[in-house]
């Protein structure tokens, strides 16, 4: 490897690992995540779910988030197996690449390096993905506990413990799932390795622009956006004049 293949590579971890650091904050140039937005509308759901005996809609829903994320660890799966399907013809590939402009030629040994971290990506995703599936499927444990309407008038505070286990697991889960799909993302970026060095912080550096635009600037984020928030998503007595906080951009503005 030379030192520009080094550079790289830090590259990527340090991008990588500042971009985690970025949604894990509250807001960027005061503007809510679309990850954090969406973790408030789960909360909404499972409080609305309280309010209903027929939980079938809830049920489905939770049904249809275990399903994307088996797709996505199956996925991982056949990725993992394509990478190492890929090393037994290293010498084949190596040789298209070798013969293509603008790609620096390192020999055997760098190329199934190459090709053995990118199978360390689909990894990262894959037990990502698996730890979420099996976090929805507590979260679906969890949802059975949560009273039927008339137990919850009873007891209102119990219920909202039990609604907030789920919320918590649910978020959780999503979190897990996300950054299990944040690695395949960054596998993209991390093909431009096989080219070169300098194309790699390239397609990195496209791939994370992408997913900033797309959590703080994106349309899907201002779809879930309120610019006035329902004062009491809880069952219990909250004080409904209490002022809710600004997101910080044109939807504080009133659009």
């Amino acid at each position: 490897m030379t030192t520009a293949d080094y550079i790289a590579l830090a590259f990527f971890i340090f991008i990588w690992m500042g971009y985690s650091w970025l949604l894990h904050g509250q807001t960027f140039f005061g503007r809510t995540s679309l990850t954090h937005a969406m973790a408030e509308r789960r909360r909404e759901w499972i409080y609305n779910s309280l309010r209903r005996d027929l939980k079938m809609i809830d049920t489905q829903i939770m049904a249809g988030l275990q399903n994307g994320t088996a797709f996505f660890a199956s996925t991982s799966i056949f990725a993992i197996g394509s990478c190492f399907a890929l090393l037994g013809a290293t010498e084949k590939v190596d040789a298209v690449f070798a013969d293509l402009p603008f790609v620096f030629h390192s020999g055997h040994a760098v190329f199934e390096m190459k090709i053995g971290g990118l199978a360390a990506l689909f990894g990262y995703a894959f037990f990502k993905f698996g730890w979420a599936y099996r976090l929805f499927n507590y979260c679906t444990i969890l949802f059975g506990g949560i009273p039927m309407v008339h137990d919850t008038e009873k007891d209102i505070i119990a219920a909202e413990r039990a609604a907030e286990r789920v919320i918590r697991m649910n978020v959780i889960a999503g979190s897990h799932f996300n950054e299990g799909l944040r690695a395949i993302f960054l596998s993209i970026g991390y093909l431009g390795w096989f080219i070169n060095p300098y194309v790699f912080m390239g397609t990195t550096s496209i791939v994370v622009f992408v997913l900033t635009r797309r959590q703080f600037f994106s349309e899907a984020r201002l779809a879930i956006m309120d610019a006035n928030p329902p004062p009491n998503l809880h069952l219990s007595p909250v004080q409904r004049n209490k002022p809710s906080a600004s997101d910080g951009d044109e939807l504080s503005e009133g659009l």
